[in-house]
């Protein structure tokens, strides 16, 4: 007689796949060259790398992994030499316009973290933020003989953007002025087919002809030579539209009343050892700033200036890009 069979045991239910752990907004790393860094993550999936060398945002990317900034494949990443790309603090010179270094100082000096930051009216809801300050050093000092404290802000929003606030203090006892500006190099499909909306009809000074004074012609700026220009007395919104990309950058900014546009183009390009000499096609830099009218702190007063950057999908209007629809709804 043969045995009776036994049923085999149900197979025993599958576990469900580890969740995966949601990244932290804030994580402090190495980047090239062992140069510290902080990451900035959002919950969507914007990014964010902030180097404490120059106090140097150097990627912003969306919530696909898109870089929405330039950094040159040949920026060196070593001091005493700034990175060339990302966004580069011009502090307390911008370019030549002084007796300083080019654009000063504040972008090839190490900056610390700040743990007791003083809160900010704005934008203090956001996780994903890290605060630097820089003081100068006694060497910064005999270059530049005046005390203060400059507090900086980097901070991703719930929808990607990304926000810089600047805030410097008068610590000396007498009064000092600079001029200033977020050296933004934003990353583009081709230069010929970028246009740059809210400038025009302005005022600039043109830094290839001895800083002398034009006004802009046309219903928009385009590239097709080497560019660069210090608009007056700009809107607090200035777009960047890249046609091929169908995207369009839009500046907003606050207490920087000037925007630098700048594209080396080919020639210069070649010329700059830590710039290819086709990446001119790749990128282009808007600036907000305050150049023309110097800003001055007396002892104990700060100053205040902002950009908040966005990417956003182009809007059409009979085939072509409508920035104004853009700079009207955002």
């Amino acid at each position: 007689m043969s045995a009776d069979k036994v049923a085999p045991p149900p197979p025993s239910p599958t576990p469900p796949p580890p969740s995966r752990p949601r990244p932290r907004p804030v994580e402090f790393s190495k980047g090239v060259n062992g140069l510290d860094k902080v990451v900035l993550r959002e919950s969507r999936g914007s990014s964010a790398e902030v180097y404490l060398y120059g106090g140097q945002v150097t990627s912003w990317k969306n919530d696909h992994g898109e870089e929405l900034l330039f950094v040159s494949s040949k920026s060196i990443f070593k001091p005493p030499k700034a990175i060339r790309g990302g966004i580069p603090i011009c502090f307390p010179q911008f370019s030549n316009h002084g007796s300083l270094e080019q654009h000063g100082f504040a972008r090839n000096r190490v900056w610390s973290i700040d743990n007791d930051p003083a809160p900010l009216p704005t934008n203090s809801t956001s996780k994903a933020c890290v605060d630097l300050i820089f003081k100068p050093s006694d060497d910064d000092l005999k270059i530049w003989p005046h005390s203060f404290e400059f507090r900086l802000r980097v901070a991703l929003g719930p929808g990607g953007d990304l926000m810089l606030t600047s805030r410097i203090r008068n610590t000396d006892a007498k009064p000092f002025t600079f001029t200033f500006a977020y050296h933004t190099y934003f990353s583009v499909s081709d230069i010929s087919e970028v246009r740059v909306e809210g400038l025009e009809t302005l005022d600039y000074l043109d830094n290839l002809q001895n800083k002398e004074r034009f006004t802009e012609q046309g219903d928009a700026i385009t590239f097709e030579s080497e560019v660069d220009k210090v608009y007056l007395s700009t809107p607090t919104k200035i777009a960047i539209l890249d046609h091929e990309k169908k995207r369009t950058f839009v500046i907003r900014k606050d207490g920087l009343p000037d925007a630098v546009v700048w594209n080396p183009w080919d020639k210069k390009a070649k010329a700059m050892a830590d710039f290819g000499d086709d990446e001119y096609k790749h990128m282009l830099c808007v600036e907000p700033a305050s150049i023309e009218k110097t800003i001055t702190l007396k002892p104990g007063e700060e100053w205040r200036g902002r950009q908040e950057l966005s990417a956003v999908p182009s809007s059409y209007c009979s085939g072509q890009l409508d920035p104004r629809k853009v700079l009207q709804g955002c």
